[in-house]
Order: structure tokens, then C-alpha cells, then sequence
């Protein structure tokens, strides 16, 4: 074979493949957003039980046509508490079912007489029209499905014509034959190279689109098809596991789960391999192609069937593999946990996992103004410089939370996405912008405290009472919007409305009074700066706290009631 002969065949087969992973991309980026937000809720709610899960699992990687998408999903859910680990494992189980479906498109669709440049890709092509052209955009993410399902079998095509005729090159059809006589050691080679290619390319489907192909064009036998299929099974776990590199311990166990439970289903399908392959040799005798496809199901089936049973001790070897982390004694340097690689392939899934750590970044303000009663009670400089410093941590905190959650929705917007889940981005950004505001607020009403102890500034106790009432009704309103973050459907504006109101109400009696106490010289200028410099920072943080109930609402409305007065 000459150089420019094995050029041409890896150019042609490299652009084949590169239409097939662009058409897959289309079509499960397509489902994604028709689906997406459903997907999300699916397994937002999903239960505890095991058989829920497995189903769960299967119908999500079946709608959405990626099981990377469903496990990097699973990954940033357990990450954000919304699964237990026991309840990850069996969603990653049924999404080793649902992922089967591939293949069987593949076979029956891609590999016919009827399959071919012509005829079957542009009829679904053409019916795609019918949705491409609406307002709708779910009508629309519809038609990308079925413009990336005919790719896909263009893909086909074309990656059956870039496969080279063996018989014009007998000495490379030796080399695989040689390959393959060696018995069970041939069966654990192509395993193994299974996983490999699976590992570089980053696409179970379009290995299984190879392997099939090379089955249908007789480069290889059905037992070494059989070993490069669970070879992909391992190495689709991959995804996973690089998206939990940057996750916590929880989701890192989970994307463990996943090559555990491929691990040890490829272990028992070896013990009964030759079983096995007489049996789906018996009901497709002729077929080789559909053989394979039935070997994927089976192989996936009995391992849900047989290791579903033994889900607490797949939690038990995966908690033992990724051992949970000594906690700090300050947990002040707390960064990102609810939120794991991977985004941009799976946008429109991956808004949870920036909800959630929003949740967190709420709560973790909510800490921080819970340190400000503490600047009244300390009994010296080094006390005071001490809760002053925490609090600047936490300012500091929310600084870089602001940043990196900002990042990671710049991210998933510049992905494909669907126009509710561009505007739900948008909403998340503002709230981060917010919370990170409300953090300087707290951080300089600290910085204001800290002045008046050093310049020894001393209130009276009506100046005493009334910023504690201000204090008071501010923590409400921080209660109002941190519970309105739970849920942006249904959001309590009217709550958040009337809590803001309150403290604008409080700030103008407080500036009446204070203007009167001043005409009368019931204290002096350095007390008055210190006293309507702090109500007027409680009421400013007050303005933030509005901005993001209203931005989780989807409001358009800015002003605060500062800028109205």
C-alpha cells in the first residue's frame, strides 16, 4: 500500500467521521433543548428507589440520544445533593440501556439498501422543514433533531464508502486475522483496544458506528465485534470521570459508579462469552450487524439486571475508592462544588448545577451578615479586627463565586441552547451580580463599624435600637430572597416586595429622625456621619437583596427605591 493510498483513506475516513460527530451533536444537542428543562425536572424529582432510577436512566439517555450527557449530568446532581449516590448508580445503569438505542439506529437505518446518499436522509431531511421554519422553539429544536438524523446517515454513508476494500490489500486482512487467533487473549486485545479508541475519540456512538461498520464489511468476526463493544463500555466512562475531576467527593464517587458498574458487567460477560455469542449468532444467523446490535442490548440488560441488586455495595467499593476529604476547621475557603466540567456539551442540562450553586452562594451571604451582630459585642481591637477579617473573607469568597459562576453561565450560553434556557442564563447572571453586591454591601457596613469602635464613636441606645431593627428587617428580606432561589417558577415577589418596603419605610423614619436630633444638638457631627452612614448602607444592601428576587422572577424592573427617592 503506498503512502498517498493510506493519506487518502485516513483524510476520507477522518471527514466521514467528522460529519457522523457533528450529526450526533446536532441531534443530541437538538433533544436537549426540545427536552431539556423536562430532563432537569425528571431528575430533579426523581425518588429513591432503584427500578425509578434504572427507567429514569434509560428514558432520559433515549430522548436526549447521549450517555455522556445523562452520566456528566448525574455527576453534577449528586455533586448538588439533588441524588444520593445509591440513586446515581441506577440512573447510570439505565442509561447504559438507553445509550443501546444508538446502535440500533445505526444498524437498522444506516447499514440497509435503503439508506443510501439519495433517498432515506433527505426524506427526514426534508420533513425537517415543517419544523425549521417556526417561531416555536421547541418546534424548532424539533427540526435540528431531524436535520441531525439525516447527517447521521449521510455520516454513514459516507464513513461505509471511506472504508477501504480489504481484499485489495490481503496483507492487512492477515494482520487482523493474526490478531484474532489467539483465543480469549484475542477477546481481551480488542477489549482493550475498544476502550482505547473509545478514550481518544470521546464518542461511544461513533465507535459502534466503526465497529459496525467493519463487521458489516467483514474486516472482523462477530466475537472480536463483541470484545470492542464492551471495550467502548469502559471507555465511555471517561466523560464521566473527567467531569469529575473539578467536582467534589460526591461526584466524584459517582462517576466512579459508572466505571464500576461497566468494569465488572465486562467481567462477567467474559466469564460467559462464548455463551452468550452462540445466542445471538442463533437468533440473527445471518445478520452479523443486528447481532451485534442484540449483543448490546443483552450485554446491558443482564448486567442492570444482575448488579441492580447489589447497588449498596457498588456505593460501598466507590465510597472506598474516592474516600471522603478531611474537613477544614474554617470553611471559609469553600469554592464551587455544585458545578463539574463539561458544560458546553451539555448546556441545557447543566442549569440545575448553576442553580444550585447560586442556592449555595445565598447561603453563604446569609452567613456572612449573620458575623455583623457580632462587631457590637466585642470587648476589644483584636476581637473587632477578627470578625472584621472573617467577614473580608467571605467578601472575598463571594468575589470569586461571582466570578466563576459568571464564567460557567458565559459558557453554557455560548453553547447551543433554547431561548427559555438563554433567558433563565440571564436571570442567574444578574442574581450572582447581586449576591456578589450584597457581599461588598455586608463587607463595608463592617468596615463602618470597625471606624466608629477605633474613633470611639458611641451610639445611644434609641441610635442602638433602631439599627438593630433596620439589621432586622434587612435579614427578613435576605430570608425572602434566599427562599425565593429555590424555585424561579414560582417566586414570591409580593414577599420581597413588602420586605423592601419595610426597610425603606424604616430608613425614612430613621433620616426624619436623625435630621431632627441634629437640628436640636442631641448628639454630635462624628456620631450623626457614623449612625446615617450605616441606616443608609442597610438600606442600599436592601436594594441588591429586591434586584435578585426580581431577577429569579424575571422582572425587568431595576430601580431601587434609592434611585426613586
Amino acid at each position: 500500500m503506498k503512502v498517498t493510498e493510506i493519506l487518502l483513506i485516513i483524510i476520507n475516513f477522518s471527514g466521514s467521521l467528522a460529519v457522523f460527530l457533528f450529526a450526533m451533536k446536532l441531534m443530541s444537542e437538538g433533544l436537549q433543548k426540545a427536552a431539556g428543562s423536562r430532563m432537569r425536572a425528571v431528575l430533579g424529582k426523581m425518588t429513591g428507589r432503584p427500578l425509578n432510577g434504572i427507567l429514569t436512566g434509560m428514558g432520559v439517555t433515549a430522548a436526549i440520544q447521549s450517555s455522556s450527557a445523562t452520566t456528566v449530568m448525574v455527576v453534577s446532581f449528586v455533586n448538588a445533593g439533588l441524588l444520593s449516590l445509591g440513586g446515581a448508580v441506577a440512573v447510570i445503569m439505565g442509561a447504559n440501556i438507553g445509550t443501546t438505542v444508538t446502535a440500533w439506529i445505526i444498524t437498522l437505518l444506516g447499514l440497509g439498501e435503503g439508506s443510501g446518499y439519495f433517498n432515506l436522509p433527505l426524506i427526514i431531511a426534508a420533513a425537517s422543514l415543517v419544523f425549521m421554519f417556526t417561531k416555536r422553539d421547541k418546534m424548532r429544536s424539533v427540526g435540528q433533531t431531524i436535520i441531525g438524523l439525516a447527517l447521521l446517515l449521510v455520516g454513514m454513508s459516507l464513513l461505509q464508502s471511506a472504508m477501504p476494500d480489504l481484499e485489495k490489500y490481503p496483507s492487512l486482512l492477515r494482520g487482523i486475522a493474526s490478531l484474532s487467533g489467539y483465543g480469549f487473549w484475542s477477546v481481551l486485545l480488542f477489549v482493550l483496544v475498544g476502550a482505547l479508541l473509545t478514550c481518544l475519540v470521546q464518542a461511544s456512538a461513533a465507535t459502534m458506528a466503526i465497529t459496525l461498520l467493519m463487521l458489516h464489511n467483514g474486516w472482523i468476526g462477530l466475537d472480536v465485534a463483541v470484545a470492542l463493544v464492551m471495550g467502548e463500555n469502559i471507555g465511555t466512562t471517561v466523560t464521566a470521570n473527567l467531569a469529575a475531576m473539578v467536582a467534589g467527593t460526591a461526584g466524584k464517587r459517582a462517576a466512579r459508579a459508572h466505571l464500576v458498574f461497566n468494569v465488572i458487567g465486562v467481567t462477567l460477560t467474559l466469564i460467559l462469552f462464548r455463551p452468550i455469542l452462540s445466542v445471538v449468532q442463533a437468533v440473527f444467523p445471518d445478520d452479523a450487524p443486528m447481532a451485534l446490535s442484540l449483543f448490546h442490548t443483552m450485554f446491558n440488560l443482564m448486567n442492570v439486571s444482575v448488579q441492580s441488586w447489589f447497588i449498596p455495595q457498588i456505593v460501598w467499593i466507590v465510597t472506598r475508592m474516592v474516600p471522603e476529604k478531611k474537613a477544614e476547621e474554617d470553611n471559609d475557603d469553600h469554592r464551587l462544588t455544585y458545578i463539574s466540567g463539561g458544560p458546553v456539551d451539555t448546556a441545557e442540562l447543566n442549569i440545575q448545577s448553576a442553580k444550585r450553586e447560586i442556592m449555595l452562594f445565598s447561603k453563604q451571604v446569609l452567613r456572612m451578615y449573620a458575623m455583623l451582630p457580632e462587631l457590637r459585642k466585642v470587648r476589644n481591637e483584636k476581637e473587632m479586627d477578627a470578625v472584621v477579617a472573617r467577614i473580608e473573607r467571605y467578601e472575598q469568597l463571594t468575589d470569586r463565586m461571582d466570578m466563576e459562576l459568571t464564567k460557567y453561565l458565559v459558557a453554557i450560553g455560548g453553547g447551543s441552547i433554547s431561548g427559555h434556557g438563554s433567558e433563565r442564563i440571564s436571570s442567574m447572571l444578574r442574581i450572582s451580580d447581586n449576591l456578589e453586591s450584597i457581599g461588598d454591601s455586608i463587607f463595608q457596613i463592617a468596615l463602618t463599624r470597625k471606624n466608629k469602635y477605633n474613633d470611639a464613636v458611641h451610639f445611644s441606645e434609641s441610635q442602638n435600637a433602631n439599627l438593630a431593627e433596620m439589621s432586622a428587617l434587612v435579614e427578613n428580606a435576605l430570608l425572602v430572597m434566599d427562599a425565593n432561589l429555590v424555585d424561579y417558577d414560582h417566586v414570591d415577589i409580593e414577599a420581597a416586595n413588602a420586605a423592601e418596603h419595610e426597610v425603606n419605610a424604616c430608613r425614612d423614619r430613621l433620616r426624619t429622625a436623625h435630621l431632627e436630633a441634629l437640628k436640636s444638638g442631641q448628639y454630635g457631627y462624628e456620631v450623626g456621619i457614623a449612625y446615617s452612614s450605616l441606616y443608609a448602607q442597610y438600606e442600599k444592601l436592601a436594594d441588591f437583596v429586591i434586584n435578585v428576587s426580581e431577577a429569579a422572577a424575571g422582572e425587568n424592573h431595576h430601580d431601587s427605591e434609592a434611585e426613586k427617592a
